[in-house]
Parts: C-alpha cells; sequence; structure tokens
C-alpha cells in the first residue's frame, strides 16, 4: 500500500502514523534518487499496468508462456503480478512445495499454490514425488516430520535407491556445544580414514559459521566456504557497478557516495557532508551540488578535488554513448587505477577480486552478446 493508505487505514495509532511519515518520507528520498526498492518493482509495475491497460495488453502479448518457480514463496503482490501477465493466454506453469514455505514472516501467502486449482480449475497437477539424490531413510525420516504439517497437499517422497545410514538428530544447549560437537565428529571419521573433501557442513544462515570456523581452526581442520557472499555484494563489484549506475543515473546519491573516493582522491567526510548539506538546503542531487562546489560554504582547498572528480565522470558521460558497457568499465578500470593497486598487493586476496572483476567483464560482455541476438 501506498504511505496514504497506510496511514488512513492505522489513523488510530500514535506509533503507526509515525511508521507513515517515516514511509512517506522512505519513498520521497528514492524518488529523489530516481530508484526502486525491491517492493516497488512489483507494486508500481502493478500500478501501471492497471492504470494503463494499453501496456498490461502489450505485456501479455510478449509473455505468451509464464514459468515461476518456488511458488510456495510468494506473496500477494506477485500473486497478483502473475495472473495479470497470463490472463491472456493462461499458459501459466508454477513450480513449488507447500511443505517447503518457510518465509511467512517476510509476507509469502501459502494459499498461493494451497489454492492454485481454485484460481485455476483447468490446471494439471503434477506431483514430483520420486527422489533421485537421496538413501530411503532420510526420505522416510523427512516425510515423518512433514506429515505433521497442517493444511498441505497430500504427498511422500519415494525413491528406488537403499535405506541407507540412518539418520541421528543430536540437540546441543548452544551453539558453542554445536560447534564442538560437529568438530569431534569430523575428527571421528577422519580418524576412521574418511576424506576431509567427502564431508560438508551445512548451515541456513552466513553468521552461523563464524563460531564453526573458530572451533575448525582451533582443532586445525581445514575448510572451504562455498557460496558465502553474493558475487554481486563483493566490495570490487558494487564499486565498479556504481561507476555504471552514476553513468546512467546521476541522481543516485548512494552511488556517488561510494565511488567518490574510489580510488582515494582525499575528499573527506566533513566535505562530502557540507557538499550534501548543500544539496539538501538548495533540493538537488549530491552530483548536482559537486558540480557547483565552488558555492559550498567553506569548501576549501576541497574543491580543487570535487572538480577532479567531477570532471572524470563527466569524461565518462561523454563517452558512454560510443563505448560499450564492457568498455566502459575497462576506461574506469584503466583510469582508476583500480586493478593496477589489487596487482600491486599481490596477494591471495587481491588476486581473487581481479578475479572477480575479470567474471563481471565476462559477465557483461555475455549479456551485451544475448541483447543483440
Amino acid at each position: 500500500m501506498t504511505p496514504d493508505d497506510y496511514e488512513k487505514e492505522h489513523a488510530a495509532s500514535f506509533r503507526d502514523q509515525k511508521i507513515a511519515e517515516v514511509y512517506r518520507e522512505y519513498q520521497k528520498r528514492l524518488q529523489s534518487n530516481n530508484a526502486l526498492d525491491f517492493d516497488d518493482l512489483i507494486f508500481k509495475t502493478i500500478f501501471l499496468f492497471e492504470t494503463n491497460p494499453d501496456v498490461l495488453a502489450e505485456y501479455q502479448t510478449r509473455f505468451r508462456y509464464i514459468m515461476v518457480d518456488e511458488y510456495q514463496d510468494t506473496n500477494h503482490t506477485q500473486f497478483i503480478l502473475v495472473k495479470m501477465l497470463a490472463a491472456k493466454y493462461r499458459n501459466l506453469c508454477v513450480v513449488g512445495d507447500d511443505d517447503q514455505s518457510i518465509y511467512k514472516f517476510r509476507g509469502a501467502n501459502i494459499y498461493n499454490i494451497l489454492n492454485f486449482e481454485e484460481e485455476y480449475p483447468d490446471a494439471k497437477v503434477v506431483k514430483l514425488e520420486q527422489n533421485y539424490r537421496s538413501k530411503a531413510n532420510i526420505l522416510n525420516s523427512a516425510n515423518a516430520v512433514i506429515a505433521n504439517n497442517e493444511g498441505r497437499k497430500d504427498k511422500r517422497l519415494w525413491t528406488e535407491q537403499e535405506d541407507g545410514e540412518k539418520v541421528t538428530f543430536t540437540r546441543y544447549g548452544t551453539e558453542y556445544e554445536e560447534a564442538n560437537g560437529v568438530a569431534s565428529r569430523i575428527k571421528t571419521l577422519k580418524n576412521q580414514g574418511v576424506s576431509l573433501d567427502d564431508i560438508a557442513i551445512l548451515y541456513r544462515t552466513n553468521a552461523q559459521s563464524r563460531v564453526l570456523e573458530e572451533k575448525l581452526l582451533y582443532e586445525n581442520l581445514p575448510y572451504k566456504i562455498y557460496g558465502g557472499q553474493n558475487f554481486y555484494g563483493r566490495k570490487e563489484i558494487m564499486d565498479l557497478v556504481s561507476y555504471l549506475k552514476v553513468l546512467a543515473n546521476p541522481i543516485d546519491d548512494q552511488a556517488i557516495k561510494r565511488i567518490i573516493n574510489v580510488p582515494k582522491r582525499g575528499i573527506g567526510a566533513t566535505t562530502l557532508g557540507r557538499v550534501q548539506d548543500y544539496a539538501d538546503n538548495m533540493g538537488i542531487s549530491l552530483y548536482e551540488a559537486l558540480r557547483v562546489a565552488e558555492e559550498v560554504p567553506s569548501i576549501g582547498r576541497s574543491l580543487s578535488k570535487i572538480d577532479g572528480f567531477v570532471t572524470f565522470i563527466q569524461m565518462l558521460k561523454s563517452k558512454a554513448d560510443v563505448l560499450t558497457v564492457e568498455e566502459i568499465l575497462q576506461e574506469v578500470i584503466d583510469s582508476t587505477g583500480y586493478v593496477a593497486e589489487l596487482e600491486a598487493e599481490d596477494t591471495e586476496e587481491s588476486r581473487a577480486r581481479i578475479e572477480n572483476i575479470d567474471e563481471l567483464i565476462s559477465k557483461t560482455v555475455a549479456y551485451q552478446e544475448a541483447m543483440e541476438e
């Protein structure tokens, strides 16, 4: 719902009225940065479709077949979006498992999948009950637990594989006891001749790895962490992507703040704060304020450094129309000396970061080629 809708629905609550004020300010700041958050990507699209039937008709025609994965985790807004897009051809395939719905706390609506046949009475349901990965004891244990769920579609996983080892379950009082138990079990298996390459620790959230890592280090048990950080969440990737963001959308204040000292340009937090205050007072973006930094009070000797940054961005913008994204990235890398600094460090971490940058460029090239096709 919009800030106005939220305010009207919670008019009797002082606390909720304050939330409405924060929500309105949050949306205002998003708009001033020409930005959308995750929810808005869907919310604004639905609003566009509702108010512009011709646009909806165009996308309904474009997407003749629609498939949605992990349907049990969709929320009401996602349900509405899919329903609108699929209304013309009704060629909609959803894949999901109501027994794996664990995201109610962030808005997932289990009834999207439970009531799917009611919404689409001509739907054909295909149950994928045979499991090809796990041994029978694992599936039997899972079935015994899942059978206690209320309001579920009837299903029972099975396999042609043998029973395998029995599942063991241990409850620990603290995370430290758990780490001790895991490390102890690994040491026992190792002493029995089991290779460490055949042992894996699965955990639900990244925060759980810290105590486990500490214990493995203490016990001198080597390990590797897989998938610990999102590719696009890595510093070097966020830095370079922020340059692209600024070129495409100069009023993205967050992207400006990220790259203004990448590489180090000596523009301190105090100076940046003064420019931001000036921008807020004048009702302009941070980049617009940087372009007229000579008008910012008490900017002093930092003016030349800011001018250097603005000149660099303007130079990139002048080339943006004639260069590919890959070439722009390479221009940023060469001009800033980003990779050169990492090469000078010559550490395992810096080499890994260079590999990530190479991967970013490769992804960019692949995307461009796909778009051209």
